[in-house]
């Protein structure tokens, strides 16, 4: 009988999941859910040890929600799995061999029967001269953290100085990309702002602070039909906010000089490029087959095209919209699709495992909703346009059902609940971004005690997401 398990054991599947994203968490949950325990191995492999939802990330650096609950812990979420933190450097599917280089240790190989590639987007950059140096993301909860505290610290700086010019740059923010998270971004934060200045900062006017909203293209979020789009930019318009359309970033300079395409040039301390994303680099260093925008082609059923036993979905897949009339549209890269094919992928590796067909994976895309701010908002959902306070209600409604695990909709709730009885807390806690400077600066000097210099030249200089 021990003879018979244990070959049973070491027949088991392996299936290799790779990426913590929506995909990946939604995918391994169900995975762990579906199959008894011993059916199969489920690995997980992430560089980092939680999942972010990102749709919160805006009102996380608005302070409307504590960071640390708009993540979620993989291990926690996934008792079921091993979870190993760590990239994925490496894939041949012809071998179903994974290189994996973890956080601390020697990188390794791991030998795998189905493959989930689910590792997602990265920022869309360009070579614009500057941007490396200046520019911050807004793709994970440590640029989010750190951002809210730019904000204020820059707040603080400008309130402390009589200096004209010190002032304009601290209070000019430029936020480049016109969809979602850009609009999200730029709107609670100048919300957040706004709040703390009136209520802080008497040295200040909401009139002080520039807010500069740089897009490419003639109009902003290409997710809604363009009157919700126009009244958006209106919108944004009244509050004071700069929204330049049909224009981009050409340079930043090495003293924060910001240059527009449309002739423009001014100093700015912030710059946050949320222009667009593009389906995981690590894709290129696997046997995957590639479409031309870099995206793992998949059948319908998100089986990866002439791969047996390898499946995509989310940001890096192209997945046929079978909705659609024209037969090479492919679904969108958002989450509404990302956690809908999670499910349909897992359901359908399970029925594969049991001698099944698998069945094709048909979504048509329901909407989309923001928050502009505390109580502000914009939706288009199944045709039925809202703005204002019901749009606002509706984006928390819908993404609090959407977050993983009710552990973490209670804490969101917990927090909005808190933030609709008490003031906001409008604390710069800039330290975080470099914790060691102060230990640093007295164990080189040997003077304890004695402060280093002020922080304006480091927060002024290329923002460390990493160190948030």
């Amino acid at each position: 009988m021990a003879g018979e398990m244990a070959r049973e054991q070491s027949h088991r599947p392996v299936i290799l999941v790779v990426g913590g994203g929506y995909v990946g968490l939604y995918t391994a949950l169900r995975l762990q859910k579906k199959l008894s325990r011993g059916r199969a191995e489920i690995v997980v492999v992430d560089p980092q040890p939680h999942m972010t939802y990102q749709p919160f990330l805006p009102e996380a650096a608005a302070g409307s929600v504590e960071p640390r609950h708009v993540v979620v812990p993989l291990r926690r979420t996934l008792p079921h799995c091993r979870v190993i933190t760590g990239a994925v450097t490496g894939l041949s599917h012809a071998d179903r061999k994974a290189r994996i280089a973890p956080v601390v240790g020697k990188t390794f190989e791991l030998s795998y029967d189905v493959l989930v590639m689910a590792a997602g987007s990265v920022a869309r950059t360009l070579p614009i001269p500057g941007l490396a140096e200046h520019g911050i993301g807004f793709k994970n909860v440590g640029e989010a953290i750190y951002l809210r505290n730019h904000v204020l610290d820059r707040l603080d700086a400008a309130s402390s100085t009589d200096d004209p010019e010190v002032r304009k740059r601290a209070l000019t923010f430029t936020f480049v990309g016109g969809g979602y998270a850009g609009v999200e971004a730029f709107a609670e934060l100048e919300d957040m702002a706004r709040y703390a200045i009136v209520h802080y900062y008497p040295r200040l006017s909401p009139s002080d602070v520039r807010w500069v909203l740089v897009e490419a293209m003639g109009r902003i979020l290409p997710e809604v039909d363009l009157d919700m789009a126009a009244w958006t930019v209106k919108q944004l318009i009244a509050r004071g906010m700069d929204v330049r359309l049909n224009t981009r970033l050409e340079s930043i300079s090495p003293e924060g000089v910001v240059r527009l395409s449309d002739g423009e040039e001014f100093p700015s301390d912030t710059l946050v490029w949320t222009a667009g994303t593009k389906p995981n680099p690590m894709l290129t260093a696997t046997d995957l087959p590639l479409d031309g925008r870099g995206r793992v082609e998949c059948e319908a059923t998100l089986q990866v095209k002439g791969m047996p036993d390898a499946w995509a979905a989310g940001d890096l897949a192209a997945v046929p919209d079978l909705t659609k009339d024209d037969p090479g549209a492919t679904t969108a890269p958002n989450a509404q699709h990302a956690v809908r094919q999670a499910k349909r992928l897992a359901d359908n590796i399970v029925a594969v495992l049991a001698g099944q067909e698998p069945v094709p994976y048909r979504h048509a895309y329901a909407g989309s909703v923001a928050s502009l701010g505390l109580h502000k908002g914009v939706a288009q959902v199944y045709g039925v346009k809202l703005k204002g306070w019901p749009a606002w209600f509706m984006h928390r409604t819908y993404h609090v059902s959407r977050v993983p695990t009710f552990n973490r909709k209670a804490r969101v709730v917990a927090d909005w609940t808190m933030a609709s009885l008490f003031r906001r807390e409008v604390i710069s806690l800039g330290q975080l971004q470099d914790p060691r400077r102060e230990f640093v600066f007295a164990a080189n000097t040997g003077r304890a005690g004695q402060l280093p210099p002020p922080r304006a030249e480091a927060a002024a200089s290329a923002p460390r997401a990493d160190s948030a």
